[in-house]
């Protein structure tokens, strides 16, 4: 499809959202007049800059409060609709948004709205420009797509047609199964906008919290394919309004835009499968591979904290099984869970660590086929990433995350060998394995107006799915948090935001000096006998306040045999509506970054212990600010 953006989405100067939206490989751009009107050059400059980016102005917007209004103001809007005219020639667009009015002195009798928008549509006719109609959702008399249509059907102009807005018709919660009796050629042009729910005024809720496609909570699916069914093919834009998107970078922000119409086409196409006609139009990229969990973690680090590292996940029970063939890289191992710690110089992880300290700085996901996987990505606009491969060792495919580190998507090589066994020299594996099972998930603290950004880097290049955001306390302000995982959620990860300058999130990123992962667990089967080695090894678990062990007594019907037991390995315990099970225990922070938490579940619990968040960030804190530990029996 040919896709655009409008100049009133992204930040910065005209000549900057230009040259932002050309950067991305958008097809098109809408102008906002205000953009225009703030420009110190002629509309002329505006049209040859495009050209020169190769970028088309698919619309000029808005025009205002036309229809409807008192007679004797109809001349006065006829004289400032043909000076808008004369800005479009300049421009080289041809179509301009008409909105439906809002003005309380307009009118809403049809006939005289009927009349009004054929003589604007024969005006521009004669110009050789057109008119596309739109109902805002906050319109005086018109705000549904339905109106809109009905009021272009009767004028029947050929200059005259709908604009379809998706934030207009799902925030009404109109039904845009309608749309599909529209002709497509009296559509003439749509525009996207995703959004959360918001129970706010509908104004209010526009200006301030639409975000891209995949982002929100509206079915733009839903919404689009009728409009498909209808043989409409010309714009696909975007028109977000986002107070975050307006500080946010704009050549990042519009590439995420084109991303978010590339997910939207690839939703669309799965949901008009089997329809006909096929939609040939729409974004078709290799099918996401199936995972099958999180194949290793690599942690940048130089030899001391290498070395100390290598200690602490000695003391929760993983074992040293190989060293690089061609590089300063050691392999950590425990049953389905490898650990890779890199201190190679002048390599990725040593400009990482050099950037962030020690940290996770790649994830690799086991996937049945990397090539794909690597295809998918780069369709959808992800940066490969190659790094330097020794003799006889595996090239693995690779993207940066929006953090710069590296996701890795691995499988087995052709003659069914593993990565560690090509890159290794492998140690014999211990007698006696360890009690951790598998990764079960990490989670990653971001900057505030990062959230959405990440959730549609999962979602469109690996085929994520996000769950409901959730709000946690912290002793020092509020976490807002929203897990993706995949579709077969054997890979996991929490994604946390905080706004409040105090909290343990805020905190991880001063530390990292940027995004990172600051939380990983692992899981076991028999808790109680997994933390009492960490404990009798010497690890700094966790220490968790008798007062919670008080509130369990009262909340579950629990003896003080095992109370006490929970409470002297400062295990958490939680309990789903199903009767699932969590018992749950953490590490103090590594060097006040990161911490890992292990995790026994039982009768299918899903979650991540929500209900023991706010006793875990306490904790937290008083971890951080190094006060004593209670006395246990």
């Amino acid at each position: 499809m040919h896709r655009s953006i409008a100049t009133v989405s992204l930040s910065g100067t005209l000549p900057e959202k230009l040259e932002a939206v050309a950067a991305a490989g958008f097809d098109g751009v809408e102008i906002f007049e205000n953009d225009l009107l703030y420009y110190d050059g002629s509309p002329r400059e505006i049209r040859q800059m495009c050209a020169d980016l190769g970028i088309a102005i698919t619309l000029f917007q808005p025009f205002r409060d036309f229809e409807g209004m008192p007679r004797e103001r109809l001349q006065r809007n006829i004289d400032r609709a043909e000076r808008k005219f004369d800005l479009m020639q300049e421009l080289g667009t041809d179509l301009v948004l008409v909105c439906s009015t809002v003005a309380p002195d307009s009118t809403g009798d049809e006939r005289i709205l009927v009349d009004d928008m054929r003589l604007l549509a024969e005006r521009a006719g004669a110009r050789g420009l057109r008119i596309g109609y739109e109902a805002l959702a906050w319109g005086r008399h018109v705000n549904r797509y339905s109106q809109v249509w009905n009021i272009v059907r009767q004028a029947d102009h050929p200059a005259l047609g709908v604009i379809l807005d998706s934030f207009h018709t799902l925030s009404l919660k109109d039904d845009p199964a309608g749309i599909a009796q529209i002709p497509g050629d009296k559509i003439f042009f749509v525009q996207m906008a995703d959004a959360p729910i918001l129970a706010m005024d509908v104004l209010e809720w526009s200006r301030h919290f639409r975000n891209f496609p995949g982002q929100g909570d509206f079915d733009l699916p839903g919404f689009l394919a009728p409009i498909l069914q209808t043989g409409y093919s010309g714009p696909l834009s975007l028109e977000i309004f986002n107070d975050g998107f307006r500080a946010a970078p704009p050549r990042a922000n519009a590439a995420d835009g084109l991303r978010s119409l590339l997910y939207l086409e690839e939703k669309t196409r799965e949901r008009l499968a089997g329809a006909a006609p096929k939609p040939e139009i729409l974004f078709a990229p290799p099918a996401a591979a199936p995972y099958g969990g999180v194949e290793f973690l690599e942690f940048a680090v130089d030899e001391a904290t290498g070395a100390k590292l290598g200690h602490w996940l000695g003391q929760l029970g993983f074992a040293e099984a190989g060293r690089h063939r061609s590089k300063n890289v050691t392999l950590l191992r425990q049953n389905d869970i490898n650990l890779i710690l890199n201190s190679e110089p002048y390599s990725f992880a040593h400009n990482f660590f050099e950037a962030h300290g020690p940290s996770l700085c790649a994830t690799a996901v086991r996937v049945q086929d990397s090539a794909k996987a690597l295809e998918r990505a780069v369709a959808y606009k992800a940066q490969p990433y190659r790094g330097l491969v020794g003799p006889n060792e595996r090239e693995l495919a690779a993207v940066r995350a929006p953090d710069g580190s590296l996701i890795y998507l691995v499988d087995a090589d052709a003659q069914g060998r593993t990565i560690y066994e090509t890159d290794f020299t492998l140690k014999p594996a211990p007698a006696t394995p360890g009690p951790l099972g598998r990764i079960d998930h990490m989670a990653m603290a971001l900057p505030p107006d990062a959230l959405d950004n990440w959730v549609l880097f999962y979602k469109s290049i690996l085929d994520f799915k996000a769950d409901d955001e959730v709000v946690l306390p912290d002793p020092y302000g509020l976490v807002k948090s929203r897990a993706i995982r995949s579709r077969c959620s054997s890979v996991r990860l929490p994604l946390n935001i905080s706004e409040n300058r105090g909290t343990a999130i805020s905190h991880a990123l001063s530390t990292y000096r940027g995004s990172g992962v600051h939380h990983i667990a692992f899981d076991c089967e028999d808790i109680f006998a997994t933390v009492n080695h960490a404990k009798e090894a010497g690890l700094p678990l966790l220490d968790i306040p008798l007062n919670y062990y008080d509130d369990l007594a009262a909340r579950f019907d629990f003896d003080d045999e095992f109370l006490s037991e929970l409470a002297y390995y400062n295990v958490l315990y939680d309990r789903d509506a199903n009767g699932g099970e969590l018992f749950h225990v953490y590490t103090e922070p590594f060097e006040n970054r990161f911490f890992f938490e292990v995790l026994q579940r039982k009768g299918g619990y899903a979650g991540y212990g929500a209900a023991n968040v706010a006793v875990r960030l306490a904790a937290m804190a008083k971890a951080r600010s190094g006060a004593g530990h209670k006395a246990r029996l």
